[in-house]
């Protein structure tokens, strides 16, 4: 074969090669999105999951009791049941607001879902939570809780309307 074909073909096989690698990073970028959505879909999954049980329940049935913006002598005051209560939720919470930091699960799925009700316990069992802090000398006690508040409030979660109210002209896509 003379030399300018080899050297035709040396070139046809550098491009098919340059070709092969750009689509390999493309495919890998696709399958790193489709791996990140799947893992999105698990933790909201897991999130719902986390909710429906007798734990979350009772304990949200002892801290609706509960006076919003209770001082911590208000709190303790109540008994030794709605610190319990306090304890099993805020650690439900603190195991949602790791995630979301680490984007694992979505802010918003977590707003949508229970942003409300966090917000609304998170107000209950503030000032105990930071006297408990103070006391025990353990400043992160639930901090991921906390931290997770934050986000939702400055998300807007507060100020928003409620599902039914905010989506009641929703239809299904697939409709």
């Amino acid at each position: 074969m003379p030399p300018a074909e080899l050297q035709t073909l040396a070139n046809i096989a550098q491009v098919i090669g340059v070709i092969a690698v750009i689509a390999a990073v493309v495919f890998g970028f696709a399958q790193l999105r489709q791996f990140r959505v799947q893992r999105r879909d698990a933790a909201g999954g897991e999130l719902v999951r986390s909710f429906q049980d007798a734990q979350f329940v009772r304990a949200y049935r002892v801290l609706s009791a509960v006076p919003a913006d209770a001082t911590a002598e208000q709190f303790r005051a109540a008994g030794a049941e709605v610190e319990e209560a306090a304890l099993a939720l805020g650690m439900r919470y603190e195991l949602i607001g790791l995630p979301v930091f680490r984007e694992i699960m979505p802010l918003s799925l977590v707003a949508q879902s229970t942003g409300s009700v966090a917000i609304q316990f998170w107000g209950k069992m503030r000032a105990w939570i930071i006297a408990k802090r103070e006391e025990e000398g353990q400043p992160h006690l639930l901090e991921w809780f906390q931290w997770l508040i934050e986000q939702l409030e400055k998300s807007g979660r507060r100020a928003e309307p409620p599902a039914f109210v905010k989506h009641r002209d929703w239809r299904s896509p697939s409709e």
